[in-house]
Protein backbone atom coordinates (compact mmCIF):
# COMPACT_ATOMS: atom_id res chain seq x y z
CA UNK A 1 0.00 0.00 0.00
CA UNK A 2 1.22 3.22 -1.21
CA UNK A 3 1.65 5.82 1.94
CA UNK A 4 0.56 9.58 0.31
CA UNK A 5 0.52 13.05 1.33
CA UNK A 6 -2.52 14.70 -0.87
CA UNK A 7 -0.59 18.61 0.20
CA UNK A 8 -3.29 21.37 0.78
CA UNK A 9 -1.22 24.70 0.57
CA UNK A 10 -1.68 28.20 1.90
CA UNK A 11 -3.59 30.42 -1.06
CA UNK A 12 -5.52 29.76 -4.34
CA UNK A 13 -5.57 26.16 -4.93
CA UNK A 14 -7.45 24.33 -7.54
CA UNK A 15 -9.60 22.84 -5.25
CA UNK A 16 -10.47 20.04 -8.30
CA UNK A 17 -6.64 19.15 -7.96
CA UNK A 18 -7.56 17.44 -4.54
CA UNK A 19 -10.69 16.76 -4.97
CA UNK A 20 -10.39 14.73 -8.20
CA UNK A 21 -7.34 12.76 -7.09
CA UNK A 22 -8.99 12.08 -3.50
CA UNK A 23 -11.98 10.23 -4.81
CA UNK A 24 -10.19 8.39 -7.73
CA UNK A 25 -7.67 6.61 -4.90
CA UNK A 26 -10.99 6.47 -2.58
CA UNK A 27 -12.98 4.62 -5.59
CA UNK A 28 -9.74 2.18 -6.37
CA UNK A 29 -9.42 1.34 -2.83
CA UNK A 30 -12.92 -0.43 -3.24
CA UNK A 31 -12.38 -1.85 -6.25
CA UNK A 32 -9.11 -3.20 -5.17
CA UNK A 33 -11.33 -4.53 -1.94
CA UNK A 34 -14.06 -6.29 -4.67
CA UNK A 35 -11.25 -8.30 -6.15
CA UNK A 36 -9.93 -9.56 -3.27
CA UNK A 37 -6.99 -7.56 -2.90
CA UNK A 38 -5.72 -4.87 -0.18
CA UNK A 39 -6.34 -1.30 -0.61
CA UNK A 40 -3.48 0.25 -3.15
CA UNK A 41 -3.51 3.82 -1.47
CA UNK A 42 -3.69 5.14 2.57
CA UNK A 43 -4.29 8.86 1.54
CA UNK A 44 -3.68 11.80 4.25
CA UNK A 45 -4.57 15.29 3.77
CA UNK A 46 -1.68 17.45 4.71
CA UNK A 47 -2.29 21.39 4.96
CA UNK A 48 -0.20 24.05 6.10
CA UNK A 49 -3.07 25.94 8.06
CA UNK A 50 -5.64 24.46 10.66
CA UNK A 51 -9.32 23.45 9.08
CA UNK A 52 -11.05 23.79 6.96
CA UNK A 53 -7.80 24.81 4.31
CA UNK A 54 -10.18 26.32 1.71
CA UNK A 55 -13.87 25.98 0.54
CA UNK A 56 -15.33 25.20 -3.14
CA UNK A 57 -18.55 25.24 -4.08
CA UNK A 58 -20.46 22.55 -2.08
CA UNK A 59 -16.55 20.95 -1.10
CA UNK A 60 -15.26 22.28 2.35
CA UNK A 61 -11.94 20.63 2.72
CA UNK A 62 -10.08 20.09 5.67
CA UNK A 63 -6.14 17.85 6.49
CA UNK A 64 -5.93 14.97 8.22
CA UNK A 65 -2.92 16.46 9.85
CA UNK A 66 -0.08 19.70 9.56
CA UNK A 67 3.00 19.46 7.96
CA UNK A 68 4.95 19.65 10.74
CA UNK A 69 3.11 16.45 12.04
CA UNK A 70 3.58 14.55 8.93
CA UNK A 71 6.44 12.95 7.29
CA UNK A 72 7.36 9.11 5.79
CA UNK A 73 5.05 8.85 3.36
CA UNK A 74 6.08 6.87 0.05
CA UNK A 75 4.25 9.54 -2.23
CA UNK A 76 3.59 13.13 -2.15
CA UNK A 77 1.10 15.17 -4.28
CA UNK A 78 1.28 18.46 -4.98
CA UNK A 79 -2.15 20.33 -6.18
CA UNK A 80 -1.44 23.49 -8.69
CA UNK A 81 -3.25 26.98 -7.90
CA UNK A 82 -4.81 29.60 -9.39
CA UNK A 83 -3.24 32.45 -7.60
CA UNK A 84 0.26 34.59 -8.80
CA UNK A 85 2.71 32.88 -8.58
CA UNK A 86 5.16 35.12 -6.58
CA UNK A 87 2.76 35.26 -3.96
CA UNK A 88 2.03 31.87 -3.79
CA UNK A 89 5.62 30.69 -3.65
CA UNK A 90 6.14 33.32 -0.70
CA UNK A 91 2.92 31.75 1.17
CA UNK A 92 4.53 28.47 0.48
CA UNK A 93 7.73 28.33 1.71
CA UNK A 94 7.41 25.78 4.85
CA UNK A 95 5.58 23.40 2.34
CA UNK A 96 8.18 23.52 -0.16
CA UNK A 97 10.88 23.20 2.40
CA UNK A 98 9.01 20.15 3.60
CA UNK A 99 8.70 18.80 -0.02
CA UNK A 100 13.05 19.25 -0.45
CA UNK A 101 12.73 17.04 3.20
CA UNK A 102 10.46 14.28 2.85
CA UNK A 103 12.78 13.69 -0.70
CA UNK A 104 16.10 13.96 0.98
CA UNK A 105 15.39 12.73 4.36
CA UNK A 106 12.73 10.00 3.17
CA UNK A 107 12.94 9.36 -0.13
CA UNK A 108 9.05 10.10 -0.72
CA UNK A 109 8.41 10.22 -4.64
CA UNK A 110 6.96 13.92 -5.91
CA UNK A 111 3.56 14.22 -8.21
CA UNK A 112 2.68 17.76 -9.37
CA UNK A 113 -0.62 18.30 -10.72
CA UNK A 114 -0.59 21.49 -13.16
CA UNK A 115 1.04 24.42 -11.52
CA UNK A 116 2.02 22.47 -8.50
CA UNK A 117 5.03 21.84 -10.47
CA UNK A 118 6.62 25.40 -9.19
CA UNK A 119 6.49 23.92 -5.74
CA UNK A 120 9.41 21.19 -6.60
CA UNK A 121 10.92 23.14 -8.77
CA UNK A 122 11.37 26.18 -6.07
CA UNK A 123 12.37 23.24 -3.61
CA UNK A 124 15.67 22.56 -6.27
CA UNK A 125 14.63 18.94 -6.61
CA UNK A 126 13.42 19.68 -10.74
CA UNK A 127 17.39 20.70 -11.49
CA UNK A 128 18.30 18.68 -14.46
CA UNK A 129 15.39 16.61 -14.62
CA UNK A 130 12.12 16.51 -17.30
CA UNK A 131 8.81 18.28 -16.15
CA UNK A 132 6.13 19.64 -17.55
CA UNK A 133 2.87 21.99 -16.40
CA UNK A 134 -0.03 23.92 -17.84
CA UNK A 135 1.26 25.41 -20.75
CA UNK A 136 0.04 28.70 -19.98
CA UNK A 137 2.25 29.32 -17.13
CA UNK A 138 5.45 27.59 -19.36
CA UNK A 139 7.18 30.64 -19.81
CA UNK A 140 6.98 32.47 -16.25
CA UNK A 141 8.47 28.41 -15.47
CA UNK A 142 11.40 28.61 -17.78
CA UNK A 143 12.32 31.88 -16.29
CA UNK A 144 12.13 31.24 -12.64
CA UNK A 145 13.80 27.87 -13.53
CA UNK A 146 15.80 27.57 -15.87
CA UNK A 147 17.87 24.23 -14.94
CA UNK A 148 14.63 22.35 -15.16
CA UNK A 149 13.87 20.26 -17.96
CA UNK A 150 10.38 21.60 -19.41
CA UNK A 151 8.45 19.66 -22.06
CA UNK A 152 5.52 21.32 -21.86
CA UNK A 153 4.02 19.75 -24.90
CA UNK A 154 3.81 16.58 -22.31
CA UNK A 155 0.54 15.90 -20.52
CA UNK A 156 2.76 13.40 -18.29
CA UNK A 157 6.34 12.95 -17.01
CA UNK A 158 8.41 10.50 -14.91
CA UNK A 159 12.03 11.13 -13.95
CA UNK A 160 13.30 9.44 -11.34
CA UNK A 161 10.89 9.10 -8.88
CA UNK A 162 9.18 12.83 -9.65
CA UNK A 163 6.10 13.23 -11.89
CA UNK A 164 4.44 15.85 -13.44
CA UNK A 165 1.25 16.16 -15.15
CA UNK A 166 -0.27 19.89 -17.47
CA UNK A 167 -2.89 21.64 -16.83
CA UNK A 168 -6.30 21.81 -14.85
CA UNK A 169 -8.44 18.52 -15.46
CA UNK A 170 -5.47 16.98 -17.87
CA UNK A 171 -3.88 15.97 -14.31
CA UNK A 172 -6.12 13.31 -13.96
CA UNK A 173 -4.24 11.44 -16.52
CA UNK A 174 -0.69 11.65 -14.34
CA UNK A 175 -3.67 9.78 -11.89
CA UNK A 176 -4.16 7.04 -13.80
CA UNK A 177 -0.44 7.00 -14.60
CA UNK A 178 0.21 6.25 -10.92
CA UNK A 179 -2.63 4.16 -10.39
CA UNK A 180 -0.96 1.67 -13.47
CA UNK A 181 2.45 2.17 -11.50
CA UNK A 182 1.59 0.79 -8.66
CA UNK A 183 -1.84 -0.87 -8.70
CA UNK A 184 -1.22 -2.42 -12.27
CA UNK A 185 -2.76 -1.81 -15.49
CA UNK A 186 -6.56 -3.08 -14.25
CA UNK A 187 -7.13 -0.73 -11.91
CA UNK A 188 -6.25 2.24 -14.05
CA UNK A 189 -8.55 0.94 -16.74
CA UNK A 190 -11.39 0.53 -14.28
CA UNK A 191 -10.84 4.23 -12.97
CA UNK A 192 -10.05 5.67 -16.61
CA UNK A 193 -13.61 4.24 -17.48
CA UNK A 194 -15.33 5.07 -14.04
CA UNK A 195 -14.56 8.69 -14.27
CA UNK A 196 -14.48 8.74 -18.11
CA UNK A 197 -10.89 9.85 -18.12
CA UNK A 198 -9.07 9.23 -21.79
CA UNK A 199 -5.70 7.29 -21.38
CA UNK A 200 -4.82 7.79 -24.37
CA UNK A 201 -3.61 11.75 -24.14
CA UNK A 202 0.14 12.39 -24.40
CA UNK A 203 0.28 16.28 -25.64
CA UNK A 204 -1.32 19.82 -24.50
CA UNK A 205 -0.45 20.62 -28.14
CA UNK A 206 -3.98 21.22 -28.75
CA UNK A 207 -4.91 22.90 -25.93
CA UNK A 208 -2.56 25.74 -26.52
CA UNK A 209 -3.65 29.13 -27.44
CA UNK A 210 -0.63 31.41 -28.34
CA UNK A 211 -0.51 34.69 -27.31
CA UNK A 212 1.84 37.94 -27.64
CA UNK A 213 4.72 36.83 -25.77
CA UNK A 214 5.00 40.27 -24.27
CA UNK A 215 6.59 39.76 -20.74
CA UNK A 216 10.02 41.54 -21.61
CA UNK A 217 11.90 44.71 -21.45
CA UNK A 218 12.84 44.73 -24.85
CA UNK A 219 10.59 47.81 -26.25
CA UNK A 220 12.25 47.75 -29.79
CA UNK A 221 11.27 43.73 -30.29
CA UNK A 222 8.19 44.79 -28.90
CA UNK A 223 7.49 46.65 -31.92
CA UNK A 224 8.56 43.95 -34.24
CA UNK A 225 6.34 41.66 -32.91
CA UNK A 226 3.24 44.04 -32.77
CA UNK A 227 4.58 44.33 -37.01
CA UNK A 228 4.10 40.58 -37.08
CA UNK A 229 0.84 40.01 -35.60
CA UNK A 230 -0.23 43.04 -37.59
CA UNK A 231 1.04 41.72 -41.13
CA UNK A 232 1.36 37.87 -40.62
CA UNK A 233 0.16 37.15 -43.92
CA UNK A 234 2.24 39.05 -45.77
CA UNK A 235 5.68 37.68 -46.87
CA UNK A 236 8.29 38.47 -43.81
CA UNK A 237 11.36 37.27 -43.63
CA UNK A 238 14.14 37.72 -41.17
CA UNK A 239 16.46 40.12 -43.19
CA UNK A 240 13.46 42.11 -43.91
CA UNK A 241 12.47 42.43 -40.58
CA UNK A 242 16.23 43.63 -39.12
CA UNK A 243 16.26 46.13 -41.67
CA UNK A 244 13.05 47.72 -41.44
CA UNK A 245 13.97 48.29 -37.96
CA UNK A 246 17.36 48.95 -37.62
CA UNK A 247 18.81 45.88 -36.61
CA UNK A 248 21.68 43.77 -37.81
CA UNK A 249 20.63 40.90 -38.78
CA UNK A 250 22.70 38.36 -35.82
CA UNK A 251 21.39 41.21 -33.35
CA UNK A 252 18.21 40.67 -34.23
CA UNK A 253 18.13 36.96 -33.91
CA UNK A 254 19.74 36.88 -30.55
CA UNK A 255 17.43 40.50 -29.24
CA UNK A 256 14.28 38.07 -30.28
CA UNK A 257 15.14 35.01 -28.98
CA UNK A 258 16.31 36.57 -25.59
CA UNK A 259 13.26 38.13 -25.05
CA UNK A 260 10.34 35.86 -26.74
CA UNK A 261 12.10 32.33 -26.17
CA UNK A 262 11.54 31.75 -30.14
CA UNK A 263 13.05 32.60 -32.99
CA UNK A 264 11.56 35.41 -35.51
CA UNK A 265 10.65 32.93 -37.91
CA UNK A 266 9.06 30.77 -34.98
CA UNK A 267 7.35 33.40 -33.21
CA UNK A 268 5.55 34.24 -37.33
CA UNK A 269 4.57 30.46 -37.65
CA UNK A 270 2.71 30.38 -34.26
CA UNK A 271 1.41 33.85 -35.26
CA UNK A 272 0.34 32.14 -38.58
CA UNK A 273 -0.78 28.82 -36.97
CA UNK A 274 -3.02 30.39 -34.24
CA UNK A 275 -5.07 32.65 -36.97
CA UNK A 276 -5.47 29.13 -39.08
CA UNK A 277 -6.77 27.66 -35.75
CA UNK A 278 -9.20 30.61 -35.22
CA UNK A 279 -10.36 29.81 -38.93
CA UNK A 280 -10.87 26.39 -38.24
CA UNK A 281 -12.84 26.65 -35.54
CA UNK A 282 -15.14 29.63 -35.92
CA UNK A 283 -15.69 29.09 -40.51
CA UNK A 284 -17.45 26.46 -42.50
CA UNK A 285 -14.55 27.18 -45.64
CA UNK A 286 -12.80 24.24 -46.59
CA UNK A 287 -8.74 23.59 -45.53
CA UNK A 288 -7.98 26.26 -48.47
CA UNK A 289 -9.67 29.01 -46.39
CA UNK A 290 -7.95 28.74 -43.53
CA UNK A 291 -4.33 28.45 -45.23
CA UNK A 292 -5.14 31.74 -47.09
CA UNK A 293 -6.22 33.08 -43.32
CA UNK A 294 -2.88 32.36 -41.98
CA UNK A 295 -0.93 33.75 -45.08
CA UNK A 296 0.23 30.42 -46.53
CA UNK A 297 0.36 29.41 -49.90
CA UNK A 298 1.89 26.02 -49.92
CA UNK A 299 -0.58 23.29 -48.65
CA UNK A 300 2.01 20.58 -47.83
CA UNK A 301 3.81 23.28 -45.75
CA UNK A 302 0.60 24.87 -43.79
CA UNK A 303 -0.13 21.06 -42.95
CA UNK A 304 3.48 19.87 -42.00
CA UNK A 305 3.39 23.49 -39.42
CA UNK A 306 -0.01 22.95 -38.14
CA UNK A 307 0.64 19.40 -36.90
CA UNK A 308 4.01 20.46 -35.43
CA UNK A 309 2.30 23.20 -33.03
CA UNK A 310 -1.25 21.35 -32.83
CA UNK A 311 -0.79 17.45 -33.07
CA UNK A 312 -3.47 17.46 -35.03
CA UNK A 313 -4.53 17.51 -38.86
CA UNK A 314 -5.88 21.04 -39.86
CA UNK A 315 -8.99 18.32 -40.92
CA UNK A 316 -8.52 17.09 -37.89
CA UNK A 317 -8.88 19.97 -35.52
CA UNK A 318 -11.88 21.45 -37.19
CA UNK A 319 -13.55 18.31 -36.67
CA UNK A 320 -12.62 18.31 -32.79
CA UNK A 321 -12.98 22.09 -32.04
CA UNK A 322 -15.49 24.11 -34.74
CA UNK A 323 -18.30 26.14 -32.77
Amino acid sequence: MKKTALLLPRGETMGSAVVGPYAIFARVNEFMASQGQPPAFEVELVGCEPAPSFEEGAFRVSPHRQLAEAAGYDLAIIPGFTGEVAAMLSANRPLIAWLKEQRETHGTELASLCSGAFFIAAAGLLDGKKCTTHWAYADEFRTRFPRANLMPERIVTDDRGIYASGGAYSSLNLVLYLLEKFSGKAAAVWAAKVFQIDPGRRSQKPFVIFSNQGAHQDEAIARVQEHIERHYREGLTVTGLAGRFAFSRRNFLRRFKEATGNTPIEYLQRVRIEAAKRNLETSFGGIGEALSAAGYSDAKTFRRLFKKYTGFSPMEYRNRYRL
